[in-house]
């Protein structure tokens, strides 16, 4: 066991727990799951609420991606929430509109994929759900109705985005007014909605012709027929192996094989023999991370559109063969093993364990900070930018064609030990999120850290933040041991030195399960607004 101090010790409990990066919406599904609550249902419950109390980071109008443990049937089920391009978007509308990528911001890229979270919280619910959706829903109506604290971080993210929020007259009323307290009574009224009709009160009625009146108006893509054709699928999640601990991720259109892929390249490595926090094992990682990231690039896209090699990349056997372009001496150059895409993104993870031995890893994004910074005419609804990931290159897996889903940087995770649920891990950071996922599991798994230590440890990413900034730059926090940092940039690595903590190292959150005695450790990451709660 490392010797490693917290800056909290983990939340305990043997009922139930919830962590997500607000204590409030880690509240709310907590308090869900004492009213007798499945883990959805309060999974559900905590995702609406961050959908209110953290709009920089999620909302209903993104999309979500789900991993659920059905303890009675003993599966995995991974549940696709992605929002699908509209019948009008394809890469010859751009051309007609003098466009040679779809826009990072506004109507376009708000209203090129239609939201999928709500399609996927009523498809989770109506299979695992036991509460009535609308109790599931009582907090964030409430919050929205009736206000909510506006937090440090907020307040921050708000400012950065204030100028493009400003461009949308619907946004600036809800999030440039002063005060302490933020409140929104038209996304409450949109709440209200799912309560009481579940997909069809988010994606037709009232709500529905207030987004396709919204999109007509702002020359946006999405018709009353793409809301009406948007659905969350059931499909099968990836199942890797490291050492003794079976993990799950999510799948393709999700970049979850890059973690398999990633852990592979480093098992014989045996990184755990090589000091906490070594430049040996950092080393190893990022160059892990380039080679999975560059077959993330040349192959990603939506299955139901192109071949993804997925079982051939999570295989044993082709790490073995990309093992050999890791140098252990220097660092590659990010020409040698290219990989394109970005660090910057904004998402919350849910993780949620139920008194049953029910277990939930979701994922909740709108992309950018604040999406595509518009809110959808009086629903109130904060709009994705995901579509940004499209290509509008043709031979690209990745290209832009209606019904088609974009790569998605969005992933989520189950571990289990001795066949049984152990770890439930995820977190946000767009490019960034397998990078934490190795680096929280490198942790638990090597070094025997427990779950808020895992969260608390000293981080690093991998990649660009900024058109400008190198690829290959390495951030890394300053409270990594001095000699491996100084040995990183011995070894050639261009090194941005952040401080201590950095919030854009990401928010990751967990809950671990004692195999024995069934006892719940869970953290929340101290660079969010987050915590883990108990019954």
């Amino acid at each position: 066991m490392i010797e490693f101090k917290a800056g909290r010790p983990a939340a305990r409990s043997s009922r139930g727990m919830v962590t997500s990066p607000h204590a409030l919406a880690s509240e709310a599904g907590t308090a869900v799951l004492r009213d007798g609550g499945t883990a959805v249902d309060a999974a559900v419950a905590t995702s609406a609420a961050l959908s209110v109390l953290y709009p920089h980071m999620t909302g209903i109008g993104g999309d979500a991606f789900w991993l659920i443990w059905d303890a009675r049937a003993k599966q995995v089920r991974y549940l696709d929430g992605g929002g699908r391009a509209t019948a009008a978007g394809t890469i010859e509308a751009f051309t007609k509109r003098g466009l040679s990528e779809v826009p990072y911001r506004g109507p376009l890229p708000a209203t090129l994929t239609v939201p999928g979270a709500v399609a996927s919280w009523t498809m989770a619910h109506a299979a695992h759900g036991r509460l009535p959706l609308r109790r599931c829903l009582d907090s964030a109506i409430g919050y929205a109705r009736d206000g909510f604290p506006v937090t440090a971080r907020l307040a921050y993210w708000r400012e950065l985005a204030r100028a493009e929020l400003a461009k949308s007259p619907e946004a600036s009323a809800i999030f440039l007014k002063d005060g302490p307290t933020l409140t929104n009574p038209d996304l409450a009224r949109t709440l209200e909605a799912i309560a009481s009709d579940g997909w069809h009160g988010f994606y037709e009625g009232e709500v529905g012709r207030e987004l396709v009146r919204w999109s007509r108006a702002n020359d946006g893509f999405f018709t009353a027929a793409d809301l009406s054709n948007q659905h969350a699928r059931w499909e099968a999640p990836l199942k890797g192996q490291y050492r003794d601990v079976t993990i799950y991720e999510t799948a393709p259109p999700t970049q979850g094989f890059a973690v398999l892929e990633m852990l592979n390249l480093l098992e014989p490595l045996e990184l755990h023999r090589k000091p906490f926090l070594s430049a040996d094992a950092v080393h190893f990682m990022v160059q892990a991370k380039q080679l999975a990231y560059h077959d993330r690039d040349r192959h990603l896209g939506d299955p139901r559109f192109a071949d993804v090699p997925v079982d051939r990349l999570i295989s044993k056997a082709y790490a073995d063969q990309r093992r050999g372009l890791m140098d252990p001496a220097r660092a590659v150059p990010w020409d040698r093993i290219p990989e394109y895409g970005s660090l910057a993104g904004d998402t919350v993870f849910i993780a949620v364990v139920d008194g049953e031995g029910n277990a939930v890893s979701l994922i909740h994004s709108l992309y950018g900070g604040f999406g595509a910074a518009v809110v959808a005419g009086t629903t109130g609804v904060v709009m994705q930018n995901r579509s940004a990931y499209f290509s509008l290159d043709p031979k690209s897996p990745n290209r832009l064609e209606p019904g088609k889903t974009p790569l998605h940087t969005l992933i989520a995770s189950l571990a289990f030990r001795d066949g049984k649920p152990w770890a439930v891990v995820g977190c946000m950071g767009a490019d960034g999120q397998p990078q934490i996922h190795l680096q929280v599991y490198h942790a638990l798994v090597d070094h025997g850290l427990d779950i808020q230590q895992a969260l608390d440890m000293p981080r690093f990413l991998s990649g660009r933040f900024a058109i400008g900034e190198p690829r290959d730059t390495l951030h890394i926090e300053a409270r990594f041991p001095r000699e491996t940092i100084d040995e990183l940039d011995r070894r050639g690595h261009l090194l941005d030195r952040w401080g201590d903590f950095d919030e854009l190292a990401g928010h990751a959150h967990g809950i671990v399960i004692d195999g024995r005695t069934g006892e719940l450790s869970g953290g929340a990451d101290p660079r969010s607004d987050g915590a883990a709660v108990g019954l």
